[in-house]
């Protein structure tokens, strides 16, 4: 198993990225950093492949409607290049409000464009002449531009013809295409007690089309993390974050977050938490998390509940513990983490 972390939102990424160095000697292997409509990702990931040596370097996650397949395809592998090969490309559809609101473009077809961006950067690692037949089309034909373009190949080579591609779905048909098409897999709020009732099916039906080169599904999960006698209190600092997501990110009917935690079994409360939160109430709907939720989406307490937290994560297949330390001395912890692994 191995031990992930991600880049904050917040604060100087010039101080988070000096940091990473530190947590790489502490055991890291892999960092992911953040974009929705903050700082883009590839220009930290590039300052981060820079200051760090081991370090797998994957944006999580570099929304599809942003960039061109073919431009996605061209930065993973200049950071792939940049890193010597260590490079990650995590991607994902975001969501209506930042794709619309933030970029401009409409949300169509998440699960098509994913599938065909797929296909294209691969052909473009491999360095194929870009012809794409699909959402996307490639060359643009006579009858939506000049008429002047022509089947592009890669200009340079990169240092791998496979950069591994982790997808964020939630989704029971986006669940499975990752499963069926992507090196790895990036949820979100992931109970391992309860990810099979969640994920299983579709996680099934993907894996059962998955090409066999692609070797095992890389599955990134896990969340808060404080080890210590006296820190379970801290638990509470993940009610409003769990309320931001399952209330307020999406709109009614078009949440999710709120779809996900209503498959662990929590309906009642999701739709609680949605309510109070779309009503301004905020406080409240952090209140209405249910600590069950809470508990299981964190590794927060002693030493040994945090080690059996990890099993648990383990034996639901988790492949890549990804933590977000919260105590002063994320170095230490990390280190303690990379122990029980």
């Amino acid at each position: 198993m191995r031990l992930a972390t991600h880049l904050q939102y917040a604060g100087d990424p010039r101080t988070a990225a000096e940091q990473a160095a530190a947590w790489e000697s502490a055991g890291l292997d892999a960092i992911w950093v953040a974009e929705a409509y903050g700082f883009d990702a590839p220009t930290i990931m590039g300052f981060l492949a820079a200051r760090t040596e081991r370090l797998a370097i994957g944006s999580a996650i570099l929304p599809i409607y942003s960039r061109t397949p073919a431009l996605l395809a061209q930065t993973a592998a200049g950071l792939d290049a940049l890193s010597g090969g260590r490079a990650m490309l995590g991607l994902g559809a975001s969501g209506p409000q930042v794709v619309e609101g933030w970029h401009g473009v409409p949300y169509d077809k998440p699960l098509a464009r994913t599938r065909e961006i797929i296909e294209i950067c691969r052909q473009a690692w491999r360095r194929e002449p870009l012809v794409h037949e699909g959402t996307y089309r490639l060359p643009l034909p006579p009858e939506r531009g000049t008429g002047l373009g022509k089947p592009l190949k890669l200009l340079t080579h990169p240092v791998r013809d496979r950069i591994p591609i982790y997808v964020a779905a939630l989704g029971d048909r986006n669940v499975a295409m990752t499963a069926e098409l992507a090196e790895g897999w990036l949820p979100f709020l992931y109970l391992p007690e309860r990810a099979g009732q969640a994920w299983g099916d579709g996680l099934a039906a993907g894996s059962a089309k998955r090409d066999p080169s692609l070797g095992p599904l890389d599955i990134v999960a896990g969340g808060p993390l404080a080890i210590g006698d006296d820190v379970t209190h801290l638990r509470e600092l993940g009610r409003p974050m769990i309320a931001l997501y399952v209330g307020g990110m999406g709109a009614r009917g078009r949440n999710f977050y709120h779809d996900v935690v209503t498959r662990y079994g929590f309906g009642e409360a999701a739709d609680k938490i949605q309510d109070l939160y779309l009503s301004g109430q905020k406080e409240a709907a952090a209140a209405a998390v249910p600590d069950e939720l809470l508990e299981l989406s964190s590794l927060i307490g002693p030493e040994g509940y945090v080690r059996d937290r990890i099993a648990a994560f383990k034996a639901a297949g988790v492949t890549t513990l990804t933590v977000t330390p919260l105590l002063p001395d994320p170095q230490r912890q990390l280190a303690a983490v990379k122990a029980m692994l």
